[in-house]
């Protein structure tokens, strides 16, 4: 079977934008949860709202493809998932290698979805000492020290960074040394590496903070429209996600309860 350091996908030299190949997956997630229900078509809308976007855009991205489905039948979902799954790289052998056994790095290789996804766990490394040799999702994790050997006797072009935040340039850098050219960092740090590595950063503290300041800015939303409701600027039919429609008896919520 061929290794992600002999085969590279082919989505760059055919100008896919990197916002549709950003896109790509979530195409394939929604459609092969369609494939295991058995189902043989789907049209641009309902694909599009399975995956959260517009129509316009799932159609726009899928001309990129040379995939334009058939009116009237919509697209052929097995053989969207083969397309997608060929143009990103999936219908081959990718072997990964997870630096950091601690917690995120033990959660990440006991993750099932990589296998289904074409990624092979090939090797768990770790700089403790007392962690060599002990399996964790059935494999026996490996000291720091033989990384470089690890990384050429498995061909691996993507790494995995879990470690601590202080650690995890040095861990990157060795890495690129090796022939690592993809980089997946979960290391709360912004990472350094030369032209022609890609880099893809995850990180947890950043996305709840984003979720803290929407979820902020709607409880002011919701204070704002009760004290607009409380001085009588607003009427109290209104609700907040909702509007007013007139009524006979003037103005009733647009939406009434069951």
């Amino acid at each position: 079977m061929a290794t992600g350091r002999t085969h590279r996908p082919a989505t760059r030299s055919r100008g896919i934008p990197e916002a549709t190949v950003a896109r790509l997956p979530l195409y394939l997630r929604a459609l092969t949860a369609l494939s295991e229900r058995s189902v043989p078509t789907v049209s641009s809308e309902e694909l599009a709202a399975a995956a959260g976007v517009n129509s316009a855009k799932l159609r726009k991205d899928f001309s990129y493809l040379g995939s334009y489905g058939t009116r009237g039948v919509g697209y052929d979902v097995e053989y969207l998932v083969y397309q997608i799954s060929r143009e990103l790289g999936l219908t081959q052998d990718w072997p990964v290698v997870i630096v950091g056994i601690g917690n995120l790095g033990a959660a990440l290789a006991n993750y099932g979805g990589f296998a289904s996804r074409g990624f092979r766990v090939a090797a768990l490394i770790d700089a403790d000492p007392a962690m060599a040799g002990k399996p964790v999702a059935g494999i026996a994790v490996q000291h720091t020290d033989d990384l470089e050997k690890i990384i050429q006797d498995n061909g691996v072009s993507i790494g995995v960074i879990a470690t601590p935040a202080g650690a995890a340039q040095q861990v990157c850098d060795r890495l690129v040394a090796a022939g690592v050219t993809s980089i997946l960092n979960f290391a709360p740090t912004v990472l350094t590496v030369p032209d022609g590595v890609d880099v893809r950063k995850v990180d947890l503290s950043i996305e709840l903070q984003i979720l803290a300041f929407h979820e902020q800015r709607k409880a002011g939303e919701e204070t704002a429209m009760e004290t607009a409701v409380g001085d009588g600027a607003l009427p109290a039919a209104t609700t907040r996600g909702g509007s007013t429609e007139q009524g006979p008896d003037g103005d009733v919520p647009a939406v009434m309860p069951a």
